[in-house]
């Protein structure tokens, strides 16, 4: 396993995508943060098809970070695809999202969430939730194989 595994960052928003890979620099996360901006996109980098052929230059991330609304679909339907797809179960997945609906929390871990995040609207927050990710998800936690 390479020295820093790369995460995958599921998200449509421009800004919030740069808003938090500025709070993954600000917060010295050395993980690569790849990015996709819609769900097929996110289902053909985990399975390594069309322009994510490459394992090299689009490794098989340790941690995905997964938006709700993508505009070709939600992240609950990867969230369901990724469950059903045994070779994929074990790498986490943690909902960053702006929906506080109860129905979207509850329907997320049913389908195999690692951890529901409401995006914070303040980027002092951002960094803060950034590095406890980052503290969490590679410090403290045990990872599965992949």
């Amino acid at each position: 396993m390479e020295e820093f595994p790369t995460i995958l960052l599921v998200e449509d928003n421009e800004t919030d995508i740069i808003l938090i890979k500025r709070a993954f620099r600000k917060s010295y996360i050395a993980n690569p943060l790849q990015e996709v901006q819609t769900l097929q996109d996110a289902k053909d980098y985990i399975l390594g098809k069309e322009k994510y052929t490459d394992r090299v230059k689009y490794p098989l991330p340790v941690l995905i970070l997964l938006d709700l609304k993508l505009p070709d679909g939600s992240g609950l339907d990867f969230l369901k695809w990724k469950q059903e797809n045994d070779k994929f179960k074990r790498i986490p997945v943690v909902v960053l999202t702006g929906s506080h609906n109860n129905e979207d929390i509850n329907k997320a871990y049913d389908l195999g969430a690692n951890s529901y995040i409401i995006k914070p609207v303040n980027f002092s927050r951002l960094i803060e939730m950034v590095k406890s990710l980052g503290n969490y998800w590679f410090v403290l936690n045990k990872k599965p194989e992949i």
